[in-house]
């Protein structure tokens, strides 16, 4: 193996409990791998480079533990994050798995359970603050509906806020340095998701009390899944300003959320997001949510998680000869690629602008007869792929 593709905590890698931890049920069969210790999780992310691990409240300390129980739970994690250097950069809660969720959370009909869900978040904001997290990731798994005529929708998106906004709330009150992410998809486990897309969950955090303190946690299966593209998705979170986190794995349009390993599936998606997120300069986490095939060993998952970094940085790679690459750059100058960060109204939209612009003779026929040379672009970043150049 190229020691070029090893990674280093500099890489900011992590990997969430759940997603090593996976055992391999799926709705048609049990498990195939044995529980995974959080430490030996801790430990062995470690070995292969990570930067650092995250965690649903329910991943570290089981549901129902006592107050003794789960300080030893967190004096061992502690231990383990302190032996090895690793991080704790994101938490979350499950609000999705136990069957008083069924109905939802903080969209759940019923108040007392929209309550309990609360209670359940802000502990798990406590939880995640202790260990260091800058970052809280809210999925709403089961904030949806199969039958409408049981919810009204703008309801819903009330409670959702309101819950949100309650989330805030105690973040300041407790004066943590922390942030909340909303993690967008279409559908599953639910027949419809609310907050489905990023653009909706865009257009949500503009809605309430404190928007600033309040991004996404885009997650590549998610928006591929509806067959939207991931690079876009979270280019215009980028431009929102609202990357928090990010969730990367693979998936095939169409089908149910695969969360693949990063790569194995649309890798031309993969390079451009890649690109994306080194052209900007992005400081988050490169996240890994994604699990091992059904099929692995524990070793196996192992590989997995080896994979998903090696894919990562052999794409860094190619990101770099992209842009080293003189015939790559020659089409990317055919494109008028670069034109694009020019203002359409250079002196600003005046009223003089308006009438200059109303006084342009304009080529018509020669705009459109001009080619931009997309394919010979295209074809030679297929071929930079493809290991060809």
């Amino acid at each position: 193996m190229s020691d070029a593709y090893v990674p280093t905590p500099d890489d900011h890698f992590t990997f969430g409990l759940w997603t090593v931890g996976n055992r391999g049920r799926d709705p048609f069969g049990h498990e195939t791998r044995p529980p995974l210790d959080p430490v030996d999780a801790v430990h062995r992310l470690a070995d292969l480079g990570a930067y650092g691990v995250n965690f649903h409240d329910d991943d570290l300390v089981p549901p129902g533990s006592s107050g003794a129980e789960r300080e030893a739970i967190l004096k061992r994690f502690r231990r383990a994050l302190d032996d090895t250097g690793m991080k704790v950069p994101m938490a979350t809660t499950n609000l999705f798995s136990q069957p008083v969720f069924k109905d939802g959370a903080f969209t759940a009909n019923d108040p007392a359970v929209r309550r309990h869900a609360l209670r359940k978040t802000i502990d798990a904001i406590d939880l995640g603050a202790e260990l260091g997290a800058g970052v809280y990731v809210m999925w709403g798994g089961r904030e949806g509906m199969e039958c409408d005529a049981a919810k009204d929708i703008r309801l819903a998106l009330d409670r959702y806020a309101e819950a949100v906004n309650a989330c805030c709330a105690y973040v300041r009150d407790r004066g943590y340095d922390l942030v909340l992410a909303i993690e967008p998809k279409p559908n599953e486990p639910r027949g419809d998701l609310f907050l489905p897309t990023v653009g909706h969950a865009l257009a949500f955090i503009g809605e309430l009390e404190y928007p600033e303190m309040v991004g996404l946690n885009p997650e590549f299966a998610h928006e591929t899944m509806s067959g939207l593209s991931f690079h876009h998705a979270v280019a215009q979170t980028l431009w929102h300003d609202k990357l928090f986190h990010i969730d990367l794995n693979a998936q095939r349009i169409g089908k149910y959320d695969q969360d693949f390993r990063f790569g194995s599936e649309g890798v031309q998606d993969a390079f451009y997001l890649v690109k994306l997120l080194e052209d900007a300069r992005w400081p988050g986490m490169r996240h890994f949510d994604a699990h091992a095939y059904r099929t692995e060993s524990v070793e196996g998952v192992w590989e997995f998680a080896r994979g998903c970094m090696r894919t990562y940085l052999i794409l860094k790679e190619k990101v770099a000869r992209f842009h080293a690459d003189p015939e790559i750059a020659a089409a990317v100058r055919d494109a008028q690629a670069a034109r694009l960060a020019e203002p359409t109204l250079s002196e600003g939209a005046t009223p003089e602008a308006f009438a200059a612009l109303r006084s342009e003779t304009v080529d018509i026929d020669g705009l459109a007869a001009q080619g931009y040379g997309h394919e010979r672009l295209d074809q030679l970043v297929t071929e930079l792929l493809l290991g060809a150049r």
